[in-house]
């Protein structure tokens, strides 16, 4: 089969794509045949090596195969598995389980997989396991969302953000998306009710303050942030830069346990079955649509980690098989 392929840490550059044996499927292990799969942030992360990435692999990255938001056609079936069977269809974050998502094969514990919604296809299915799980719990499960409330989402326009920006409404709060100038319109169209171009405007400056603060790129001060909240309100770090994420890790618990504002990091639970049903409805009812940006083909996935790197992403970048 082919595959994308990363022997050491580096820019896009460093991969391959090269013929590799087929995986075999362990006995509580499924095959599945990748039809559609997504990047996010921590693919650029592992490919570039941040620090923790380097834990496991200090000198080079652990798995050679990258990628974790997979959608495709289970192709064969361990013994000890109970869930599937051959021609199901399939998604699921395979971040926790040895990635490999940029093949056209791989093999994976069945507890890493659900059945894909027959209403989604194989792209819109691919941007859901990371992405859409992060916006969702950092907004219900971490930031407490409730209507009527003021939410800021800083860095909206891309994959956790755009998904973000639907959640918001659904729960009947009124959403300030910011990011950059190119991105406004697209987040205008999606339900965004108020835009800051961050180029222009500092919105931690502005004097406004927001009941919720739901960060995906990360990378002031976190007393900026905790600035622009109002007396009771929660920031909810989701990504960001190095130092963002040991301000949020160890002075985040500092002023909330100080103070009326809350400030932390999601703590991210993968391919929760309960909140996969609850994004299957959103989604059905038209409520909570991916936004996919471009599609580039296994082959090119180099050029969309670079255009991902870029920032520019409006939504998100899918790879097709």
């Amino acid at each position: 089969m082919k595959a994308i392929v990363c022997t050491k840490y580096g820019s896009p550059d460093v991969l391959e794509l090269k013929e590799v044996e087929k995986p075999a499927p362990k006995d509580n292990e499924v095959l599945v045949k990748v039809h559609a799969a997504s990047l996010n942030a921590a693919d650029v992360e592992t490919l570039r090596g941040v620090f923790w990435v380097r834990i496991g692999g200090p000198l080079k990255p652990m798995y050679k195969i990258l990628g974790s938001d997979i959608a495709g056609r289970v192709a064969a079936v361990g013994r000890n598995v109970k869930q599937f069977q051959p021609s199901d269809e399939v998604f699921g974050d395979l971040s926790v389980c040895g990635f490999g998502a940029f093949a056209e094969y791989v093999s994976v514990p069945e507890n890493a997989l659900r059945l894909k919604p027959d209403s989604m296809t194989f792209e819109e299915a691919a941007t859901y396991p990371q992405a859409a799980i992060l916006a969702l719990q950092g907004l219900r499960d971490k930031g407490q969302i409730e209507p009527g409330q003021k939410v800021l989402i800083n860095g909206a326009g891309g994959g956790v953000g755009t998904f973000a920006v639907q959640i918001v409404k659904y729960f009947g709060a009124e959403v300030t998306g910011v990011d950059s100038t190119r991105k406004l319109d697209m987040l205008c169209s999606i339900g965004t009710d108020q835009v800051i171009d961050y180029t222009q405007e500092d919105f931690t400056k502005s004097g406004q303050r927001y009941d919720l603060i739901l960060d995906v790129v990360a990378y002031r001060s976190i007393f900026d942030y905790k600035r622009a909240l109002s007396p009771k309100g929660i920031y909810v770090f989701v990504g960001g830069s190095t130092a963002a994420i040991f301000q949020a890790l160890f002075l985040g618990p500092l002023i909330s346990m100080t103070g009326s504002r809350k400030m932390g990091i999601v703590m991210w639970k993968p391919n929760k079955k309960e909140d996969l049903v609850f994004l299957k409805k959103l989604f059905e009812a038209g409520k909570v649509v991916p936004v996919i940006d471009r599609c580039y083909p296994l082959s090119e996935v180099p050029e969309a980690l670079r255009y991902l790197e870029e920032g520019h992403a409006q939504g998100k970048v899918v790879i097709t098989m």
